[in-house]
């Protein structure tokens, strides 16, 4: 009959079972709900209870039975202390096949199966393309209501099995869709704002030219699903994987007696699988067993990483430091310095630290610049960790110790032990002695509880052991010497984070400048304060507000480049100013930017903008000049001091004297050109404010300069 060939589409996901011993890992009992005469799987949490599909809710006319006498199958709900099951709800019910169902996190949507046309005809609703689809319904007044379509439901294939993950966000579900890998696919797609998104398959690691069906995925993220495709012991079996990164783990088997040379299906679990249902046909009819774990199932476990200590600091180098003069210096935070550009320091554990680099001055000993500083914090992995002997001897025990596992803000509640050669235990510590030689990886499970959260997770980890008859060839490879691991840079180390990070060379940029000060104050001070009475009267003192430290910095130099001010600090210095510093300091005012450009690109020696020892433009000086113009045309409020500077050879006086004129020629172009002399500032310093010292021509030629300094707007 017709309605037979609609009901027969839902119950094809499994086939028949019988009754299997139990194992070690897993004890197993049926659920007292289960009946014998009637069909019960597909378990799912809901509250304090249980809902399940059943066709135990059978009806009074005979066409609506399935080939094999039995009802259509129905959502039911039992409630678990009392054993009472019924219906579930009868507004999700209809004429045909309902469920399975999955719940969102707090029990107010439900996500089920059941035919695309359940309210019309009896002749339309038996046509092939009535296929299963995924429906939704949300909780109103004790009423399940706003039943709607998932949008990618499809008249040509079957899409059922849903399960909503715990965070909502994405949905799985089993699909016969003729682009699949054959039989039923598993799917998933990803809640998208306010929509679902389109399917994607999960693939050929998932997915096999068989059936894969019964998705469930536990608080944790893993995924359990049935499948007659992957290797297993006969019909469907139940397989375990989660998602790293972006690949689907290789599923893993569930350990008998769940699994079985029958069917197997839809298991549930907690987030580390301490107990749960499943649906097994072992017997007349399909049932939910109900299993508990006796030694836990070790699935994924990564080998046992060492923890580092020993790490490469490197200075990225953008802002260059003369050696000559400075020297860079690290500190570790943990009383250990080391000099250098690139340097190596091993911390004794982990920690918090303050790394700081800093240019020192190598004649006075003072810090003239601080390149870097952050505080880092170097954890310890957070994993299990097996503490054994790398190798032993046939017969003879080998000790093995959890208690070093490393989960901070948690306690471990149990250890599961595998010993590489199929035997197994439980236990803090352990030791086990082996019957043959060769190699073994050794496993330690652990169930961890966080103290805070309340959660409960997994972990494993591995360590090889190496199993020898023989002493003198145990002893020789106990002597073998392990290579160190590679330095990697400390910033790139996974279990090392850097925070309050000041770093000059990553904020490195084009409108840079290095900014002496001289004192700084919480309150404004006078020009005529005695704290400037030993300033030279060459530097001009310049007020600037720094709103991050709170305070009001005096400034008599800015620079392009940090060692050019480094002649002025330690004039400075010398003069008392103990407390001088250098602020890198991005340029903000467009006026600032621009000027600072003009520099960068056409350079600033007065070698190429005047005719040598003479105070004559040449033409690339009228270039720049012409530039000039332009700059105090587009700000016609701001003033300009134009300065030049000479090297240290010959007489001071000729040297002031060539300086000063050459700034009044710069000056006199712009006059004659059109710019207010009032806005202009012609001043001559000769070698009174070197940037470089005077020992080499290539410094000498860095002295004779030219400058621009905006002094007001």
């Amino acid at each position: 009959m017709k309605i037979k060939q609609i009901s027969v589409i839902l119950t094809s996901l499994f086939l028949p079972l019988v009754v299997m011993g139990q194992s070690e890992t897993y004890s197993i009992d049926i659920a007292r709900f289960s009946s014998k005469k009637s069909d019960e799987f597909s378990p799912v949490y809901y509250k304090k209870g249980i809902v399940f599909c059943s066709n135990r809710n059978r009806r009074l006319v005979k066409n609506y039975l399935t080939p094999e006498d039995k009802g259509l199958l129905k959502i039911n709900f039992v409630d678990t202390v009392s054993g009472k099951v019924k219906l579930f709800s009868k507004s999700l019910r209809t004429r045909y096949n309902d469920g399975p169902a999955s719940f969102s996190r707090g029990g107010d949507t439900i996500y089920f199966s059941r035919n695309l046309k359940v309210d019309g005809n009896i002749d339309e609703e038996s046509q092939p393309r009535n296929k299963l689809g995924i429906f939704t319904a949300v909780l109103e007044d004790f009423d399940w209501v706003k039943i709607l379509d998932i949008r990618f439901n499809n008249e040509y294939y079957n899409i059922t099995t849903p399960c909503i993950s715990p965070d909502g966000k994405r949905l799985f579900f089993a699909s016969d869709n003729p682009a699949g890998n054959g039989g039923t696919d598993l799917y998933y797609c990803n809640w998208r704002v306010d929509y679902w998104e389109d399917p994607v398959n999960m693939g050929p690691e998932i997915n096999t030219p068989g059936n894969e069906s019964y998705p469930f995925v536990n608080s944790e993220g893993g995924l359990f699903f049935s499948s007659d495709g992957h290797p297993g012991l006969g019909g469907k079996d139940i397989f375990y994987t989660k998602q790293s990164k972006d690949k689907w783990l290789p599923p893993v088997h569930i350990d008998p007696p769940i699994n079985s040379r029958f069917d197997d299906f839809a298991l549930i679990a907690d987030s580390v699988m301490s107990q749960g249902f499943f649906s097994s046909k072992r017997g007349n009819s399909v049932d939910i067993y109900k299993y508990k774990t006796n030694i836990h199932q070790l699935f994924y476990c990564e080998p046992q990483r060492v923890n580092q200590y020993c790490f490469k600091f490197s200075d990225e180098g953008k802002i260059p430091v003369d050696e000559r003069f400075l020297r860079l210096v690290w500190d570790f935070g943990d009383g250990s310095t080391a000099t250098g550009k690139d340097v190596e320091h091993c911390y004794k554990g982990p920690g918090k630290y303050t790394v700081k680099l800093d240019a020192i001055d190598i004649k006075s000993k003072r810090i003239f610049f601080s390149k870097l500083s952050y505080n880092l914090e170097l954890k310890d992995i957070e994993q299990p960790v097996i503490i054994s002997a790398a190798s032993g001897l046939i017969g003879d025990p080998v000790n093995f110790d959890g208690m070093s596992s490393h989960f901070p803000g948690s306690e471990i509640l149990n250890y599961t032990w595998y010993y590489g050669d199929g035997n197994r235990s439980g236990g803090e510590r352990t030791s086990h002695a082996y019957n043959a030689r060769g190699d073994y990886e050794v496993k330690v499970g652990l169930i961890v509880r966080n103290k805070k959260t309340g959660v409960i997770r997994e972990a494993c980890a591995t360590r090889p052991v190496k199993i020898f008859s023989d002493k003198q060839e145990k002893a020789e490879y106990d002597k073998r010497i392990i290579p160190a691991p590679p330095l990697i840079n400390i910033l790139d180390y996974e279990y090392a984070t850097a925070d309050n990070v000041y770093s000059v060379e990553k904020n490195n940029n084009p409108d840079l400048v290095y900014r002496l000060e001289v004192v700084n104050s919480k309150t404004k001070l006078a020009p005529s304060d005695k704290i400037f009475r030993n300033v030279p009267v060459k530097f001009r003192v310049k007020e600037v507000y720094l709103p991050g430290e709170k305070l009001y910095s005096y400034i008599i130099d800015e620079e392009m480049s940090l060692m050019a001010t480094y002649p002025a600090y330690n004039e400075i210095t010398a003069l008392g100013y103990a407390n001088a510093r250098i602020i890198p300091y991005t340029l903000e005012d467009p006026a600032a930017i621009e000027i600072n450009n003009i520099k960068r690109v056409f350079g600033v020696s007065s070698d190429t903008f005047f005719r040598k020892n003479t105070y004559s433009l040449t033409s690339q000086g009228t270039q720049l000049f012409d530039l000039v113009l332009g700059f105090m045309s587009k700000y016609p409020a701001l003033k300009l001091e134009i300065s030049c500077h000479t090297d240290n050879q010959g007489l001071a006086s000729s040297n002031q004297y060539l300086s000063q004129k050459r700034a009044e020629a710069m000056v006199n172009y712009l006059v004659i050109n059109g710019i207010s002399r009032l806005r202009l500032t012609a001043k001559g310093f000769g070698g009174t404010r070197p940037v470089a010292p005077n020992s080499q021509e290539a410094d000498r030629k860095l002295n004779r300069r030219i400058d621009f300094t905006i002094l007001k707007d």
